[in-house]
């Protein structure tokens, strides 16, 4: 697959702090990325670089093969944005907002209103097209905010925290508009919400402290901790005489019987000697941690990041 994002080396410093230290990643043609990191990690002033709002200290981005530094013009007009703010007119109609954000694309005026159509189907607002957008709700604006940054049809679209304040209902709609999207476009989703890229995105990268501390398909993150078996026991019995067995290379006790250990044998043959034991085996299956648990294990200690970079 083609890269519609390429970045290298890039660092942003506010006077002494680095916000953004030397990462490097890409973004291939199909890819949702969820981008995560706890509050001032360095995701907005990442997304902000990106986008063309902010220069960075060093380093290199292309957009679709092109130096946002060298030809700025170029590589925007490769790209669509979403803010966590939707930049959105309330005085205006959707309509009427949307064909201005198409004149600020320099869409060939003759082609304004089929492209409108386009963004409007496909964003699913066409019952809302004729009403003011300070009518609408949170949900349909943030679909109108989708809407600005499709309109182009560019191949990589940006979308910084794209369901905050949203009721679950809309999240869903959200979720499924971004899932249709993926399949045209190449997708930066950012976020602090972890359900969001677990629901929606087929790679993750983590960054804390300025710095990418993971980037890997999702699949993969999910899988991370492989021969880890959470099981349950009838029989009541100490964790530390678990522990004693050498099947276990680590135990961890839960709650009602419960523990989480680790081995080297394949899942057969410890399920097996667990049987065996006459411990009472009510439940075995492979320990697939959330996203959460990982996350927290990767920004461990992240209370410590400096409040001079807002996120």
């Amino acid at each position: 697959m083609s890269s519609l994002i390429s970045v290298k080396n890039l660092s942003r410093y506010y006077g002494d702090f680095c916000a953004v230290n030397n990462i490097s990643f890409e973004l291939a043609a199909g890819d949702i990325l969820g981008f995560l990191g706890p509050n001032g990690a360095g995701k907005s002033t990442t997304m902000q670089m990106l986008s063309g709002n902010l220069a960075p200290g060093s380093g290199e981005i292309r957009i679709n093969g092109i130096d946002l530094l060298e030809q700025p013009k170029a590589a925007k007009a490769a790209l669509g944005y979403l803010p966590e703010t939707p930049p959105l007119y309330p005085e205006m109609t959707v309509n009427e907002y949307l064909d201005y954000c198409a004149r600020l694309h320099r869409i060939k005026a003759s082609d304004i209103i089929n492209t409108r159509n386009h963004a409007i189907e496909r964003c699913g607002l066409l019952d809302v097209q004729q009403r003011l957008i300070r009518n609408l709700s949170k949900g349909y604006q943030q679909r109108v905010g989708i809407a600005q940054a499709i309109l182009h049809s560019p191949p990589v679209i940006i979308l910084d925290e794209p369901t905050v304040g949203l009721d679950p209902i809309q999240i869903i709609e959200i979720r499924d508009l971004i899932r249709t999207l993926g399949k045209s476009h190449g997708i930066i989703l950012c976020t602090h919400i972890l359900p969001e890229v677990q629901a929606v995105c087929n790679r993750v990268q983590i960054i804390n402290r300025g710095e990418l501390v993971y980037s890997a398909d999702m699949d993969a993150l999910m899988q991370a901790q492989g021969g880890r078996y959470d099981i349950t026991l009838a029989q009541t019995i100490d964790g530390n005489e678990l522990a004693t067995h050498k099947v276990f290379s680590e135990v961890e006790t839960c709650a009602n019987g419960r523990f989480i250990v680790s081995s080297t044998l394949p899942a057969e043959q410890l399920s097996r000697y667990i049987v065996e034991q006459g411990w009472g085996l009510l439940a075995f299956n492979e320990h697939r941690p959330s996203l959460e648990q990982i996350f927290i294990e990767l920004t461990a200690g992240d209370n410590a990041v400096d409040t001079r970079e807002a996120a």
